[in-house]
């Protein structure tokens, strides 16, 4: 299956059997980043962590 990266529109290769694949198939919401994109946001995300001022909010509970 070919997939291109939503981010740097690098055009890749991924087996059709894999979960990822699926996934893009069945939900189109869903998008596709290339390793060096994820790994790139990944050590971003960490260093902000590391500087104190990245807030992760927590999920809202639904009142019932």
């Amino acid at each position: 299956m070919r997939v291109k990266c939503s981010l740097c529109d690098k055009i890749d290769l991924i087996d059709d059997d894999t979960l990822i694949a699926k996934r893009l198939r069945n939900r189109p919401i869903h998008t596709y980043m290339c390793n060096e994109c994820y790994e790139r946001i990944k050590i971003k995300t960490e260093n902000r962590m590391k500087t104190g001022r990245f807030k992760l909010y927590p999920h809202r509970k639904n009142k019932e």
